[in-house]
């Protein structure tokens, strides 16, 4: 009877929220913070006034905090909750259910963890960062990408594509799937896709350390996603995921099956919005 009880008022308060009314993100701010945005450029009319209500939802929920004298105005938390929600435009804001804060630098900033190997050995480790997602806390984002999305590369996206990861535990590339998705269809082309991008990236990296530094980038930037996605297959699911929003034809030309699970997954398919 007891636990009977407490799911009752926890329905109770859940209900209560929800009929709060949720302050709107004017347009001309939406309008402000989203120009940049071909992913919000892609989507209709319809889909551009949903993915707005979610961001306005979204900003009722979280908060977000400066780090290092970064001021927050409203430009800047609709910038982060637009880019966010793109994700979940068809999913729903219970994918962001668990935590509730973001913290945001001004620019890129340093991290320091701490591991101790097999044998024992403590092992201190300092990294410059654009973006950190914590399993069960907050996201960590530099305004300087946040508000500079470049090509491909979006920190806001990556990171909240970690944070869905985590949603079952943590990130490895193997979110909770829904129904339109098959388990083993999923892993087997994540896992097969990776190995191939992981032997494409060491044979390009082993052939430009034979060549001048200028052909040595080229090289570099003729992989068609960010070799950082070869670090792990948490790393790849983020990263195919920065490009599936930003640059769909690039990742439905180079890797076919793993955006046919990815259009599966967040119900989007960008390369097939209509033209604006």
């Amino acid at each position: 009877m007891l636990n009977n009880f407490i799911r009752w008022v926890r329905r109770s308060k859940l209900a209560t929220i929800l009929r709060k009314p949720i302050p709107p993100i004017s347009p001309v701010l939406w309008a402000s913070a989203t120009a940049n945005y071909e992913f919000v450029r892609r989507l209709s009319l319809e889909d551009q006034a949903r993915l707005r209500h979610l961001a306005s939802a979204f900003l009722s929920q979280k908060t977000i905090s400066g780090a290092d004298g970064q001021q927050i105005t409203e430009l800047a938390r609709v910038q982060i909750a637009a880019q966010a929600c793109i994700l979940i435009l068809k999913l729903g804001l219970e994918y962001y259910d668990g935590w509730h804060e973001i913290i945001l630098y001004p620019a890129q900033f340093t991290t320091e963890h701490e591991y101790t190997d097999a044998a024992g050995v403590v092992h201190r480790t300092r990294s410059v960062l654009a973006g950190e997602a914590w399993l069960q806390g907050p996201v960590v984002l530099s305004y300087e990408d946040v508000a500079n999305t470049d090509d491909a590369h979006n920190v806001v996206i990556h990171e909240f594509a970690h944070k869905i990861d985590m949603l079952n535990g943590g990130a490895n590339g193997y979110p909770p799937l829904h129904k339109a998705l098959n388990r083993e269809k999923w892993k087997q082309t994540f896992l097969a896709a990776y190995l191939q991008f992981c032997e494409a990236v060491d044979i390009v990296e082993k052939s430009a350390e034979m060549l001048p530094r200028r052909q040595a980038n080229a090289a570099l930037d003729a992989i068609p996603i960010d070799p950082y996605a070869a670090e792990n297959p948490a790393e790849f699911f983020a990263v195919c995921s920065e490009v599936f929003f930003e640059a769909p034809e690039v990742l439905a030309a180079s890797f076919p099956a793993v955006f046919e699970q990815l259009a599966l997954f967040y119900k989007q398919n960008p390369t097939k919005y209509p033209p604006r």
